[in-house]
């Protein structure tokens, strides 16, 4: 997993690298699938994510920006900073889902590396906002 996340964070960092930040979230969301597409990574773009509720499946219309591999989800912002609810709704994501891995990224930053957070269901990872993989 960990490999699998390190190519999406490589993958969004070449996005930043060359476009920078200042875009629309749509932006982002083109240019990271063309270039998860150029590193051999499938994935669904605007996952439709329904809501069980008392044993009523719901259509909320909540769509996941991406779901990689079938193991990843991706949450693209293009914000000032992340605030709690943004790892609440990832973490709320990956419950509903039944994933287990998560990537919040900011492309509203100067360097990429400031605006990732991967975050895992069941487990705190410091309050850093990126925590290097290994």
């Amino acid at each position: 997993m960990k490999e699998l996340t390190a190519t999406i964070i490589g993958a969004a960092i070449g996005v930043h690298r060359t476009i920078g930040p200042g875009l629309l979230e749509s932006a982002y969301e083109e240019c990271l699938a063309q270039e998860m597409k150029m590193r051999g990574l499938s994935f669904q773009r605007q996952f439709p994510l329904p809501v069980a509720h008392k044993g009523a499946t719901l259509d909320c219309g909540y769509r996941l920006d991406f779901v990689v591999e079938k193991a990843v989800v991706l949450e693209l912002k293009v914000i000032d900073m992340f605030a709690p609810i943004h790892e609440s709704q990832l973490l709320t994501y990956l419950k509903l889902g039944g994933w287990t891995v998560g990537l919040l990224i900011n492309f509203n930053v100067p360097v990429l590396k400031s605006g990732i957070k991967r975050v895992v269901l069941n487990y705190k990872e410091s309050s850093a906002p990126f925590a290097p993989l290994r």
